[in-house]
This record gives C-alpha cells, structure tokens and sequence, in this order.
C-alpha cells in the first residue's frame, strides 16, 4: 500500500515541478490562473525564474524523500529523518490547504477572482490530498 501511496505522491510532486521549471523558463500556460491576485487583479506575487526554481528543486527533493519512506527506491536514510520529512510534508500542505485567511487556501476572504475560483476547486483540494496521502505514509 505504502508503494501506491509512495507513487501517487512522487507523480502529484513531479507534475507540480515540471509546471514551476516550466513557468520558471518563460512558460504561459495556466499562469493567469497560479497567482493570486487582488480583487483588481494586481498580482499578489511575481516570482521569477529564481523563486520557480526553488520551489521545484523542493518538490523535487520531496518526490525523493517519498521514493526512500515508501521504499520504492532503496537508500540508507536515518529514519529519524525520514519520519521529520513525511511530517514536514503533511504539515506544509495541510498550512497551505487551510492558507493565509486572504488570499489563498479554504478559508480566503477574496473569492471572486480567477486565483482564488482554481484555488478552491484545483489547489487547495490538492494540498489537503498530499497532506493526507503524507499522513498514510507515517504508519
């Protein structure tokens, strides 16, 4: 089950990667619709390739941590460390499913926008799905 589980999360991981080095590189694509924004549609941030970077190197390195606790690949690891990293995941996508109470997660107060409409149908059920998907890998 732990493999399932395992592989589910590493695809989840790399598509969320390949999306941010895409998006890093110029990529339009689904962009108008991955930044909040305020109700003038002002861009809440501006990441550049540096923050895309970034933010895919750590999906990466998570689709890794998920190979090693799930077993799929076999690598010596403390199990200390494996046991933190399934934590941290679940924690960090449980904080961003639940969000900033403004402009991002299940509890946003601006919801009109394009962001926060993909927010609340697309991302914030995706983080709360990696979060308990992270949570069945602790056992």
């Amino acid at each position: 089950m732990q493999t399932a589980i395992g592989s589910i999360l590493v695809a989840i991981f790399l598509f969320l990667s390949g999306i941010h080095i895409y998006w890093g590189f110029g990529g339009k694509w689904g962009n108008d619709a991955a930044i909040p924004t305020t109700e003038n549609n002002e861009k809440v941030i501006n990441p550049k390739l540096k923050e895309c970077m970034v933010v895919a190197i750590a999906l990466l390195i998570l689709s890794v941590l998920v190979l090693i606790k799930s077993r799929i690949i076999a690598y010596s690891l403390p199990n200390w460390l494996q046991e933190c990293g399934i934590w941290f995941i679940l924690i960090l996508f449980m904080i961003r499913a639940i969000g900033d109470f403004k402009y991002v997660g299940f509890f946003k107060k601006v919801k009109t926008t394009k962001f926060a409409q993909m927010d609340t149908k697309y991302f914030s059920p995706l983080c709360l799905l990696i979060s308990l998907l992270a949570l069945a890998l602790t056992t």
